[in-house]
């Protein structure tokens, strides 16, 4: 697993090449939001799975493995279970390494339950 803190206002899909680097996962699943083609073709290079559903307006649709796609609930449910924490719901610490400390610490507690 890899973990990256970026600014509220910049997009998720910069930090997804830099942090595939870290990890060998199989699959990768996401929105549509990183339905970029650039991104798409590194993830064939290496032989991972992409499941991310075509964004309506491309004109030649990719195909997209539901099956699999269906598991991203688990990670969405996760993310709403560390929100119910207020200081990581609000950020309240104010340096980078106390936020990603507390973080990590939540999700142990949520991974132990």
């Amino acid at each position: 697993m890899a973990l990256s803190l970026t600014p509220g206002q910049r997009a998720d899909i910069t930090e997804a090449e830099p942090l595939l680097d870290e990890v060998d996962p199989e699959a990768f699943i996401a929105d549509r939001a990183y339905n970029a083609a650039s991104l798409i073709e590194k993830l064939e290079e290496r032989g991972i799975t992409p499941v991310v559903p075509s964004k309506k307006n491309r004109i030649f649709p990719r195909k997209t493995r539901f099956s699999i796609y269906k598991k991203r609930n688990i990670i969405e449910r996760f993310f709403a279970t560390l929100k119910q924490f207020r200081g990581i719901a609000t950020r309240y610490d104010k340096l980078k390494s106390t936020f990603i400390a507390a973080v990590q610490l939540v999700s142990a507690v949520i991974g132990a339950n």
